[in-house]
């Protein structure tokens, strides 16, 4: 009996020490080893490999470092475990991480920020030669150009909206490429339009022109492309202005047969046909000697083909102003039949780009 009661005083005594042995070493892993796995997610999911790929390499290291030493500390017999080092060494990788974290996130601001600029950029510049292109005919080349430019900036800022900046950037790469080819299919039309040297040679034209009217005590009229207007004088002044359409390259000034240009120059009504192909007719004397001429110096220069004739039955006709006409003038029956009953054969006609420096044209151009 005495026996008992010893073994049972030892056993109670070994299990005191056992559970007080536990109760001291059975410390729970740091809770900053679950955050870090969640943060590690976290930087992958923000592009580390992307905006910091150096900086989430060496994260990466010291991470992997500190799961090594948490393992080893896993493995030991819980009264041997010592979590305290791997606390404070996952503290610091955590501080790391949420310094690469906003790193990350600056940059991608910074992107952001850069791509909306630059979106804001093109599309000011997309609208100003779109604006061009409605003036002119010949913007039709041009207007494919910005439809492909408009396209990528609209994928651009769709991949940018859900963070793919890079792949945003790569879109917005190619946008220049569309718009210097529009700039340049419009280019020729455009520089004649702002160069007050040539405007000034037009203003001259109608000044003569509206002199003669005034001295004469005559009908003349001055055609100006860039207003699609035609303007009859009587006697020096304005006396009816109409409305009118243009050929299909109509503001480049004509200089052989088939080039759908609309010519520029003094003229003067040579026929008036009472049935035309496009209801009535005002035929001029296109080519006149300075056709001619320049007709003769871009054979010499090359502009044109050896082959190529100088063209003519340019007219002012009727047909309406909507379509796209081969070179002549065209205006809407109602206001041709107008026309036609004031004026006579010999009327002077004068048809230029424009007299204005400041014209719609040249003003939108210092917005590129």
């Amino acid at each position: 009996m005495q026996i008992r009661f010893v073994h049972g005083i030892i056993s109670t005594f070994l299990l005191v020490c056992l559970g007080i042995l536990n109760g001291c070493n059975t410390a729970p892993a740091p809770p900053e080893i679950k955050i870090a796995e969640t943060q590690e997610h976290e930087i992958w999911r923000a592009g580390a490999d992307i905006y910091a790929p150096q900086q989430y390499k060496t994260y990466k290291t010291v991470l992997r470092t500190g799961k090594d030493h948490f393992i080893i500390q896993e493995s030991r017999f819980k009264w041997f475990r010592d979590y305290e080092s791997v606390q404070k060494e996952f503290r610091d990788i955590l501080s790391n991480g949420n310094d690469l974290l906003n790193n990350i996130l600056e940059q991608k601001r910074v992107k952001l920020s850069a791509i909306a600029s630059q979106v804001v950029l093109f599309q000011s510049r997309i609208d100003t030669l779109k604006k061009l292109t409605s003036f002119i005919n010949e913007g039709r080349v041009s207007r494919r150009q910005l439809i492909s430019a408009e396209l990528l900036l609209a994928e651009a800022q769709r991949l940018a909206e859900k963070g793919k900046y890079p792949e945003a950037e790569k879109k917005l790469k190619i946008i220049p490429v569309y718009t210097a080819s529009a700039t340049e299919a419009i280019s020729p039309v455009l520089n004649r339009y702002a160069n007050k040297e040539q405007i000034a040679k037009w203003r001259v034209l109608v000044d003569d022109t509206i002199e003669a009217s005034r001295a004469k005590g005559i009908f003349s009229i001055y055609i100006s492309k860039i207003d699609r207007k035609l303007v009859l004088y009587k006697a020096g002044s304005p006396y009816k202005t109409y409305s009118i359409g243009l050929g299909k390259n109509g503001f480049h000034d004509k200089l052989h047969a088939g080039d759908l240009a609309t010519p520029e120059g003094k003229y003067f009504i040579t026929k008036k046909l009472p049935r035309s192909r496009y209801y009535k007719a005002l035929l001029i004397n296109y080519p006149n000697d300075e056709d001619r001429r320049q007709f003769t110096r871009a054979k010499k220069s090359g502009l044109i083909s050896a082959r190529a004739g100088i063209g003519g039955l340019i007219e002012i006709h009727g047909g309406g102003t909507d379509g796209m006409t081969y070179g002549c003038i065209a205006m809407d029956n109602k206001y041709l039949d107008e026309l036609y009953s004031l004026i006579d054969v010999g009327t002077p006609v004068t048809i230029v780009g424009a007299i204005d420096y400041d014209n719609v044209i040249s003003t939108t151009i210092k917005d590129l």
